[in-house]
């Protein structure tokens, strides 16, 4: 193992971050790491695999798993999607249920209460998004998910400004248990840095074409090299949408469209590899993508691995 303390002085552990979609998963494991490495879309089920983000302190190292919004599945993506995140409950040391403090209890987190009866790992309620409700509504929310469930923890934080997180990973480190340094002090995330440039590109694609085109996107990595003799990354890529009217959209007016995803894409590629990026887009039609086994595991999507 990679730790050279003895075990009895440092703790480790895993962590699944499970919620319905849009509750803000990926915003909290991006804050808890300190750097982008889940994208962040208002659009739910952004998050398609499991995303696992380490966080290393003197004293513990947690490894954070982002899992897909729990949804009723439309497609076989949304069976994969699903899958990853229910596997996941088996896998843990700790369990943050996460719910958004504007929205109200409702069928999605009874789904989710009913699916935790089978498991024995401790869970801890995470109420997201205090700075979007009055102070005097926090309290009867909690009361309403105490009479629903036992949990070992109830935290009020707010992933987007950093408000009791702190907090929240002291209450997580004293549940963890006794153990190794998994992954050197330096690394924040076991996906490769493909997997990330990816996500990056489609991250922007969601945002501008914003309700035009809904989750049938999908980004794969065509190419990514050095040019010889600069210190320029050449990284080609290619985004997948299943209609040709979406294709369209993706490309704008003259490509303006596509041009501008590349270019914010671009600065956040850039951040990530620590070096200049000349980066190329390309849009192509595959009908149905998301109902065809071969295509889901071509774009990354691989049952076997979950």
């Amino acid at each position: 193992m990679l730790n050279n303390r003895s075990e009895t002085e440092y703790k480790s552990g895993f962590i699944s971050i499970i919620g319905r979609p849009n509750v803000g998963k990926s915003t909290f494991l991006n804050r808890v790491i300190g750097q982008k490495i889940a994208i962040m879309s208002d659009k739910p089920q952004t998050t398609r695999n499991k995303i696992q983000g380490v966080l290393t302190l003197n004293d513990s190292q947690m490894v954070f798993i982002d899992t897909p919004g729990i949804h009723k599945p439309k497609h076989k993506l949304g069976d994969f999607m699903m899958k990853v995140a229910q596997n996941t409950l088996k896998e843990v040391d700790l369990i943050l249920f996460m719910v958004n403090a504007e929205e109200g209890f409702g069928r999605g987190e009874e789904f989710i209460l009913e699916k935790f009866q089978t498991v024995n790992t401790p869970i801890f309620l995470v109420i997201n998004k205090i700075d979007q409700i009055h102070p005097d509504d926090l309290l009867p929310i909690i009361e309403s998910y105490k009479e629903k469930y036992a949990f070992k923890e109830i935290v009020p934080i707010s992933a987007l400004d950093g408000n009791n997180v702190e907090r929240l990973l002291d209450q997580i480190k004293m549940f963890l248990p006794e153990g190794p340094q998994y992954y050197p002090a330096d690394q924040v995330t076991d996906h490769p840095e493909r997997f990330i440039i990816t996500e990056l590109i489609r991250e922007k694609a969601l945002h501008l074409t914003r309700e035009e085109i809904p989750h049938s996107l999908a980004v794969v990595l065509d190419k990514m090299e050095r040019q010889q003799g600069k210190d320029i990354i050449h990284v080609m890529a290619t985004v997948i949408v299943e209609r040709d009217s979406q294709k369209g959209i993706v490309i704008g007016k003259q490509g303006s469209m596509l041009k501008e995803i590349g270019k914010r894409a671009r600065v956040d590629i850039e951040n990530l590899l620590g070096s200049k990026v000349f980066l190329e887009l390309w849009v192509k039609v595959q009908k149905d993508w998301r109902n065809k086994m071969s295509q889901l595991r071509d774009y990354g999507f691989n049952e076997d691995e979950y």
